[in-house]
């Protein structure tokens, strides 16, 4: 179970690590992702601005939390909870009809929806797996075969993630307008 905690640790910290510096890598990525903020809440500038800021300071208390071992259980739930409110935050859009680009990883993407929920229940998961394995597990002495392995699957998975977008819209079919075939 020590190599599942391990696995779902490094995942979320690459994950959410990317997060954070695919915001932060630049100016005008920080402005498209805060624009994508007001767009998303439908709220003022000013309010838009501190969400935004929020949202990278928790990505990055994640990963430090995922980073040091007595706070991984914390960085598991602080994750969670930020997943949470990001699935909170998209069906409330999607209710609302808004669509905005996703900037989840600071690059232009997809506009918000079922696709995202579905990520983002897929990292609650790991959240989930992570949690219950990590139980105990930090005393237990690593095989470096073990963490190599449990180290490869996590950067699939966080790979897995953060090509999302490019991994569904490889996978599903196009749709034709209707009369044309």
């Amino acid at each position: 179970m020590q190599y599942v905690a391990l696995t779902c640790r490094c995942a979320l910290g690459v994950v959410f690590l990317a997060a954070m510096v695919g915001k932060l890598h630049s100016r005008a990525a920080f402005n498209r992702f805060r624009a994508s903020v007001t767009a998303l809440t439908n709220s003022h500038r000013r309010v838009s601005a501190a969400l935004s800021g929020a949202t990278v300071l928790v990505e990055a208390g994640v990963v430090v939390l995922l980073v040091i071992p007595r706070t991984v259980s914390a960085g598991l739930i602080l994750a969670g909870l930020a997943l949470l409110g990001f699935c909170a935050a998209i069906a409330s859009a999607m209710r609302s009809g808004a669509a905005p680009p996703c900037r989840c990883f600071g690059a232009a993407g997809a506009p918000l929806g079922g696709r995202h929920l579905v990520r983002n229940a897929g990292l609650l998961v790991l959240v989930t797996a992570g949690l219950t394995a990590g139980v105990g597990a930090a005393h237990h002495t690593l095989h470096p075969a073990g963490a190599a392995l449990g180290l490869a699957a996590a950067a699939v998975l966080a790979l897995a993630v953060l090509f999302f977008d490019d991994l569904v819209d490889l996978l599903t079919e196009p749709r034709l307008p209707a009369g044309s075939r």
